[in-house]
């Protein structure tokens, strides 16, 4: 079992005005400092447990992979300290180790030596990495003809081929085709019921809460958010929005939950509720329902233009359906401050047995990030129970019919 301690660790680069100090500092009597030092990453502090998944996530800049190339030993820390513990496989960038003249068998024996296998381990486990890359004849090409989804198949078979106790994975997986991404999400599921502890980078908001046991949020080099998923997804949802006179706010709901709300505060949800057919406020819908979700919104500034847009997600914080207004060609204009409308908006309930919830997002295009004026995650919590329908699995409802033909 593996496991990754990060203790107050900090990354500065040297920068010097030009290239005469450098060479300065280095030949010159005296010790004279001539640089100042750029930090790209200050204070950093967690710990992942044996077994434990941990998402990291940030803008690009904020220092996601100066971290993990720490972490993995590829570079050092200008202060503090890491302490690694267990079998380490590592996806970093992509064909990293890698040499483009020789061929894809070459570089299997020549990374996964660098990974700690022995040229006898790496002939018994050949087979099984060329049958998962599935990249055919081309194993035996020059890497340079590969396509860069070739040689993320490549690379993650490696590194995959047996089960390390840590792995850690980058941006790379990306870059594969959707039925090679199912794959390695299938095999990396499959480490961590067998006790991997999994360090995952990804702008993959569903791949993070679907996986992760928790999540961080790296910002400006710093840790800005450290927590459950969702509410970490959430909060960095909010953090592409941000501008002048915006602001994002987290407060715990009943059943621990954390509500993220952010936005300029133009506009509001002041009241929000699922109705069934006969106007009546529930909890609690049965699979198929016909439900009504009103949601009731007020100006409190003069608005040139109103999308009401709305998502509803399940227990993971992932998106079952979402739209607005403006994709259904209904843009409010010139809304008066003090004003208020009411949304109805009506839909079957086919979902899967579980908890829901509805996040809201009030703004003047079809997306938040120019005139976010409110987002409001958990802005209702409802129920799916199976009363009606014949038992079924998984997150939607379908009506189907099954026909056999003899």
């Amino acid at each position: 079992m593996g496991s990754i301690t990060v203790t107050d660790v900090g990354k500065a680069y040297k920068n010097y005005p030009n290239r005469w100090s450098r060479l300065a500092e280095w030949l010159l009597p005296g010790n004279k400092v001539r640089h100042k030092l750029t930090w790209v990453l200050k204070n950093i502090n967690f710990h992942v447990s044996p077994g434990e998944a941990v998402g990291i996530v940030g803008m690009n800049g904020a220092g996601k992979s100066t971290l993990l190339k720490m972490i993995t030993g590829t570079t050092q820390p200008t202060k503090g300290g890491i302490e690694v513990k267990g079998r380490l496989a590592a996806l970093l960038e992509l064909g990293m180790g890698f040499h483009p003249d020789f061929t894809g068998r070459d570089n299997v024996y020549m990374s996964g030596q660098l990974l700690g296998y022995t040229v006898e381990e790496l002939n018994q486990l050949m087979p099984d990495i060329e049958a998962f890359a599935e990249i055919g004849d081309y194993i035996d090409k020059p890497v340079r003809m590969y396509s860069s989804g070739m040689q993320m198949r490549l690379a993650f078979s490696v590194a995959t081929a047996r089960r390390p106790e840590i792995l850690i994975v980058d941006e790379a997986l990306s870059v594969g085709d959707a039925y090679f991404q199912h794959k390695s999400f299938d095999r990396i599921r499959q480490f961590r019921k067998e006790g991997t502890t999994l360090l995952l980078v990804a702008h993959d908001k569903a791949a993070i809460q679907a996986i992760c046991d928790r999540a961080i949020l790296l910002n400006q080099g710093t840790i800005a958010r450290e927590g459950e998923p969702e509410a970490v997804m959430d909060f960095y949802n909010a953090m592409l929005a941000d501008k002048e006179n915006h602001k994002v706010e987290q407060t715990v709901k009943d059943g621990g939950k954390v509500q993220t709300v952010s936005g300029t505060g133009e506009a509001t949800v002041e009241e929000i509720a699922l109705l069934n057919e006969a106007g009546k406020e529930i909890e609690v819908a049965d699979v198929g329902q016909s439900v009504v979700l009103s949601i009731k919104v007020r100006a409190l500034q003069d608005i040139p233009k109103l999308v009401l847009g709305y998502g509803i997600k399940d227990r993971l914080g992932q998106v079952m359906f979402g739209t607005n207004t403006y994709l259904t060609e209904q843009v409010i204009e010139h809304i008066k401050a003090g004003s208020s409308c009411c949304f109805k908006i009506s839909f079957p309930a086919n979902f899967g047995v579980g908890n829901y919830s509805i996040q809201t997002a009030l703004v003047s295009s079809d997306t938040h990030l120019e005139n976010n004026y409110e987002w409001r995650d958990l802005a209702l919590v409802f129920n799916v129970v199976n009363i009606s329908k014949q038992h079924f699995a998984g997150c939607n409802w379908l009506s189907s019919k099954i026909e056999i033909i003899r």
